[in-house]
């Protein structure tokens, strides 16, 4: 069943006299529970693609349909309460708060998600019940990294945005976050989606995406995806 689907969506920025077709009639469909990566170079428009299905960018043109709602027309307030309750963050640097300990950066969600999991129960998923009173300056880059998909876990999101996610960790640390990653899809029956320009992310994947200059070039499903211990990175 799809969750997400995308009718002519486009977005286009203007700078003076000069217009970025960041988006260009894009038309896409994200069944639920489906672990997909949206593959392709700088500039084009992966970030901008996550960023609407996300509610923090709105297209030009086109229907953004999430469960059935169309986005794309929602107020300030109305995308607000979208990105509450529907999505959950990923992103390559870890925006965790500082001065909070790993529990409480992660209890944080509760004061905006009304369906959020237990903080306690999520850290445990991702390995981190050890370091609950630890600060983030106390973790290494990819524990960070699993507290923030912990966060993001803990208010109990339809769909899970991951832009980079492995972007500023080495291979062994990556290969760790996208098996926690894919765990959380088949486990937690979340969309998961990825946005990254490592070809290698792709042999894990459900469904791959390649977008080019705005547009989608390809869209593939793949009956047998590579664990992540067995690609050679």
């Amino acid at each position: 069943m799809a969750i997400v689907e995308l009718q002519n969506v486009s977005r286009v920025y203007h700078s003076g006299d000069h217009e970025l077709h960041a988006l260009d009639g894009v038309n896409m469909k994200l069944d639920e529970g489906k672990f997909v990566v949206i593959l392709g170079p700088s500039g084009a428009g992966k970030s901008t693609l996550l960023n609407i299905l996300g509610g923090l960018d709105s297209p030009t043109d086109g229907k953004v349909m999430v469960g059935g709602r169309n986005i794309s027309t929602l107020s300030g307030d109305e995308l607000a309460e979208y990105r509450a309750e529907t999505v959950g963050f990923v992103f390559q640097f870890y925006n965790l708060i500082p001065t909070l300990t790993v529990h409480e950066n992660v209890t944080l969600v509760k004061e905006i998600a009304p369906n959020a999991i237990s903080a306690t129960k999520m850290i445990e998923e991702v390995g981190l019940s050890d370091h609950l009173k630890n600060f983030p300056s106390e973790l290494s880059g990819g524990e960070q990294q699993r507290v923030s998909i912990a966060r993001a876990l803990a208010k109990n999101p339809k769909i899970l945005l991951c832009d980079e996610p492995t972007g500023a960790l080495d291979s062994e640390t990556g290969v760790l976050v996208l098996k926690l990653l894919l765990k959380m899809a088949r486990d937690y029956g979340k969309t998961i989606v990825i946005v990254t320009h490592n070809q290698n992310i792709a042999r894990m994947a459900d469904v791959v995406i390649r977008v080019k200059n705005g547009k989608i070039k390809s869209c593939e499903e793949q009956a047998n995806p590579v664990s992540a211990d067995k690609i050679d990175w």
